[in-house]
């Protein structure tokens, strides 16, 4: 083939400009994402149950809808949360690679066959199903700098002018408000009403009654009297609008005129229609919704559509009401994207940099600095045709690309420039005869370097996904360096190059003098290298050689095992997030205090510029006493100018901090996940399970408290810091028990009662009002006071089925006791989540060693599950073992079928413990982790290492044909190769220094798999390049090289000429 092109330059440059063209096309379609979809997709079902507990929610509505969910396709795992709130959340999350939208039909067929075992009040509410991502996008706040509106106006006018216009964004999964909108209250009085002798069902019958648009008809309408001459809409105004019409409303009349209305036994208000959640920003009240992704959203375009919509939207507000971001998570991904970009092209001026000071010429510079660009954008074509994105991992595969791109351009270049100089042939003969002796070496090497890589591309799971990201654009990359190298660099060379001037002018001497200075000692070097080599390849030598190498092998076993495990590394992401979870039964009040102190102390930290809190809601759960704030950092750069801390630091520093504001209850700081999707905090997931079948959610707890303890005793603080329940403790709450015997001799019907309790203490929805073209929710629900002691509940009346109204407290009884504010299911057992991160100095696989042992301990009937990251990250360990050993196995059967020999390969393969000494004492020394990096970076240099052996192996192969002994083939290969091994080596060190030195966003990545690698390449050239040529005369040495048949024949051939 290099012939071809040799003679046929322009065809060459035809193809590459082609692949520029698609490359460079493909590059436009392809979408921009910090990672490609690795968590594995999720549809969430949720109810509403107003007034419920968390144990009647699990048992009317929880467990009905997740024993249906079991057996869907493709199912992974199910958790469920059921909540004193009065919301029961079930997250189904399924197989990385299944249709979501599929998914949802099948979750919304299965819950139809349910609705009817449902309670009433539920689906009244409505049961819905959504196909978002669980983390947050984005959180959008309006607030008011002036004051002019309170949070509830703030948050009517999201939901009235706001949030629908961001639902129909694509990409955006849901938009949920942190706040609440206007209804219509109805606050009852009981006193009043036990005057009037009315019940609260007789309240909400009569606002059903009073309040419902009409379809009263038309006058004239068909069929009609022939001689009919109009017709007209008949209109009734029935739905009422205001607080004054709500009040008229008639409760009771009597014949002679007296009027008992709503207003006589309530208080009437347009208030919040939930007071569940409330909003701070920088401590001023604010209104706030949160934006999730759908499962094929992505997030820069998305964030991109939501800012801009929020622009056009804001020459719509009142005067005082602006709009801000204090949480964008797409700040991250695109700042990301554009360190990786400015790495990456760093990279391409460093592999310049060296091949100039290597070939010294420019001429042979520039084909090498042609090709890589074409390959790199070549790459888009193959990453498009997968359906890839821009993102991490795709650009990491690129950085590391251009080191190995340039590899087969520099061979190809540098041999003919040597024979060039060596053997003063013209360029086009010196092409001719290069491309004969390395088009061998460099379909070899291409090989390799796709065999090692091919595995990853089919691990399964999440992990999978990362590995095949990386691994198929290098594969694509390489795969198009290897045609270029065999197609444009010959054609090139043959027209580009020109012979050495033997006169050259006192210019150019006086330019060429630093690389004449640099070619002197680099054959001091070479002369050097070649009295070690010949050292080494003596008897004792090869004995020694194998001792050391033996040596390294056993330290490299023993230094991978003492590696900590960690699935990928923690990144400063730009926020810090707080959670609270205050005592049971604390008020939002003492909430509000606690977080009025977390907040104060974020605000003083220098690197801080918002803090965004929502009262009421966090990870933990829904209730009065929890909350989560998220602060926003300064951007990277100038945190990073100023020498400020990073998210992990001030995580770190907020933790005593915290202290010294609770008394009581848990307040803790986090980092965000570093993989979106997989977990609300960077974190270890621990499902407790109780799987006695006793259904015992206080032994469980006990369970749980337990493992907590053993956390803290012992080797604990200095593995697990953080560790909670993951989950709202138990709360005080009121039984009441009803005496049937005695309600049925008063003729009190049990669900009217039920009905009553329902309406005063948990608030009852009835139905709607109009107000400026919105739709507005109606609420009845007993007043303050009448909600404020357990004497004012047993107060309430029920009528009975003659018409009179008996006490509650003729009927029932009521005494304090401690109930579950959420209950945890996992996998349909009841379970406790438990949450917390590795101690500073542990990796996340040690604490999930520790949590495993910690559960061992526990009684019999107790087990354990991971989920999120975690469970992730217990796959991936498991499936590394097998990466490697099947990447090194297909390498090895590769070389042999290019060989066509069992023993030489040998030789090659030797070479990787030399690789993986560099990269286990890199890695060691910067203490990272054996995480998913590292498992790429080693398989990186599995390549690479064998790509330099295979260089020296193909020349010594080559000349041993040529009729040399073994040895003194090995001898002149190392000495003809040496120099390009190095020069192609170097540029691709070079090339990862940028990665292994990175700071900013996305940084731990970066130099999580930079350092890996360059300390793996190091020692690979260093070594290789000794003990290869050992290994080579050994491998020859133990199985002599038997001539091949056509070997056989010539042979006869020429001895039949002799004869």
């Amino acid at each position: 083939m290099p012939q071809f092109f040799i003679d046929r330059p322009k065809f060459a440059w035809v193809i590459a400009i082609l692949l520029l063209i698609a490359g460079g096309l493909s590059f436009t379609q392809l979408p921009v994402a910090a990672y490609p979809s690795i968590a594995p997709p999720q549809v969430t079902v949720t109810a509403t149950y107003p007034g419920a507990s968390a144990k009647t929610i699990e048992d009317t509505v929880t467990s009905v809808i997740e024993d249906e969910m079991n057996g869907i396709e493709g199912l992974k795992y199910i958790a469920s949360e059921s909540s004193r709130a009065g919301t029961a959340t079930i997250t189904l999350t399924f197989e990385t690679g299944t249709d979501t939208n599929i998914a949802a039909v099948d979750v919304q067929n299965r819950l139809k066959r349910v609705e009817a075992r449902l309670p009433s009040s539920v689906n009244q509410q409505g049961v819905n199903i959504d196909k978002t991502r669980p983390d947050f996008l984005m959180i959008i706040a309006l607030h008011s700098p002036n004051g002019t509106y309170n949070a509830t106006d703030l948050g009517d006018y999201i939901d009235a002018n706001v949030i629908s216009e961001i639902r129909r964004l694509p990409g955006v999964g849901s938009a949920d408000l942190f706040g609440s909108k206007y209804a219509m209250r109805i606050w009852i009085d009981p006193k009043q009403m036990t005057s009037f002798s009315i019940t609260p069902d007789e309240i909400v019958s009569a606002i059903q009654s009073q309040n419902a648009q009409l379809a009263t008809g038309e006058l004239g309408a068909l069929p009609s009297p022939s001689n009919q001459q109009i017709n007209a809409t008949v209109l009734v105004p029935s739905r009422l609008s205001t607080v004054e019409e709500f009040g008229q409303i008639i409760l009771r009349s009597s014949s002679e005129g007296a009027v008992v209305r709503l207003r006589d036994i309530a208080r009437v208000e347009r208030g919040a229609q939930s007071y569940a959640t409330n909003v701070l920003l920088n401590g001023q009240p604010a209104a706030a919704f949160a934006t999730k992704l759908s499962n094929t959203g992505n997030a820069l375009v998305t964030a991109q559509l939501i800012k801009e919509k929020m622009d056009e939207l804001q020459q719509f507000f009142p005067e005082d009401i602006r709009w801000m971001s204090p949480y964008d998570t797409s700040l991250f991904v695109d700042i990301s994207i554009a360190e990786v970009k400015e790495t990456l092209i760093i990279a391409i001026i460093l592999v310049t940099i060296v091949m100039f000071v290597f070939l010294q010429n420019w001429r042979t510079t520039l084909i090498p600095l042609i090709v890589v660009p074409i390959s790199l954008i070549g790459t888009a074509i193959g990453m498009y045709l997968f359906g890839f994105s821009i993102n991490m991992l795709t650009m990491f595969g690129m950085v590391l690309a251009i080191g190995i791109v340039v590899d087969d351009a520099i061979l190809v270049v540098e041999n003919i420039q040597r024979l060039m100089e060596d053997e003063g042939l013209g360029p086009y003969q010196a092409t001719k005869k290069s491309m004969q002796q390395i088009s061998g070496a460099i379909i070899g090497t291409t090989a390799v370097l796709v065999a090692v890589f091919v595995p990853m591309a089919f691990i399964s799971g999440s992990v999978g996904q990362i590995y095949k990201q990386f691994s198929l654009t290098i594969i694509i990359s390489v795969c198009i360096s290897s045609f270029l190298a065999l197609s444009l660099s010959p054609a090139m060379a043959q027209g580009l190059l020109k012979a050495k001037n033997p006169n050259p002018g006192k210019l150019a001497l006086a330019l060429s003098a630093p690389g004449q200075w640099f070619n002197r000692g680099f054959a001091r070097l070479t002369d050097g290298y070649m009295a070690v080599v010949k050292l080494m390849l003596t008897g004792v030598g090869v004995v020694v050689t194998m001792l050391i190498f033996a040596g390294i092998g056993a330290f490299d076993y023993q230094k991978f095992n003492s590696l900590p495990k960690g699935f990928v590394p923690s990144e400063d992401q730009g926020f810090v997030v707080t959670g609270a979870l205050l005592p049971s039964g604390a008020t939002q009040e003492r909430s509000k205090e606690l977080a009025d102190k977390t907040d104060a102390w974020l605000k003083s930290q220098p690197e801080i510029k918002d803090v965004i809190t929502v009262l009421g809601f966090g990870f933990l759960g829904s209730g009065q006493n929890t909350y989560i704030s998220f602060a926003n950092l300064h951007p990277w750069d100038e945190r990073t100018k100023k020498g400020q801390r990073d998210a992990d630091q001030i995580v770190a520093d907020a933790g005593p901090a915290y202290q010294r504001f609770i008394g009581d209850g848990i307040v803790f700081a986090f980092n965000m996940p570093p993989i979106p999707g997989l977990g609300n905090d960077n974190g270890f997931d621990f499902r407790l399970q109780d799987r006695s079948g006793n259904n015992d959610p206080d032994a469980l707890m006990q369970a749980a408290f337990q493992i907590m303890g053993m956390a803290a005793q012992g080797d604990g603080p200095a593995t697990i810091t953080g560790l909670r329940p993951n989950t709202l403790p138990p709360a005080p709450q009121i039984r009441i028990d009803v005496d049937r015997i005695k309600a049925r001799s008063l003729d009190v019907d049990i669900a009217s009662l039920n009905s009553t309790l329902q309406i005063a203490m948990g608030s009852a929805y009835v139905n709607d009002y109009v107000e400026n073209g919105k739709v507005h929710q109606v609420w009845v629900q007993a007043d303050q006071d009448a909600r404020s002691s357990l004497e004012a509940i047993m107060s309430l009346q029920v009528r009975n089925t003659q018409g009179g109204l008996v006490d509650l407290k003729e009927i029932a009884s009521a005494e304090w006791i401690q109930g579950p504010a959420k209950l945890n299911r996992y996998n349909g057992v009841p379970s406790i989540p438990l949450s917390g991160a590795p101690a500073p100095g542990a990796s996340s696989g040690d604490a999930i060693a520790m949590m495993e042992a910690f559960a061992a301990e526990l009684p019999k009937g107790f087990g354990f599950e991971w989920s999120g990251q975690s469970l992730e990250e217990k796959i991936s360990g498991g499936q590394t073992v097998y990466v490697f050993a099947l990447s090194i196995i297909v390498v090895f059967l590769v070389l042999v079928a290019l060989y066509e020999s069992w023993a030489v390969p040998l030789s090659v393969m030797l070479v990787v413990p030399l690789g993986v000494l560099g990269c286990v004492l890199a890695v060691s020394m910067r203490g990272l982790t054996n995480d998913v990096y590292f498992t790429v970076g080693i398989i990186t240099i599995i390549g690479l290492s064998t790509k330099n052996a295979i260089v020296i192996v193909e020349f010594s192969r080559d000349l041993q044909h040529h009729g040399k002994s073994a040895y003194d083939a090995v001898v002149e290969a190392c000495k003809l190769r040496f120099r390009p091994i190095l020069m192609t080596s170097f540029a691709f060190v070079l090339g990862v220094i940028p990665l292994a030195i990175s700071t900013g966003a996305g940084s731990a990545s970066r130099r999580a798999i930079g350092t890996g690698v360059l300390g793996g390449m190091l020692s690979a050239t260093v070594l290789a390049v000794l003990f290869v040529p050992v290994f080579y005369l050994l491998v020859r040495k133990l199985f002599p090289a038997k001539p091949t048949r056509a070997e056989l024949e010539a042979q006869q051939a020429a001895a039949m000429e002799d004869q």
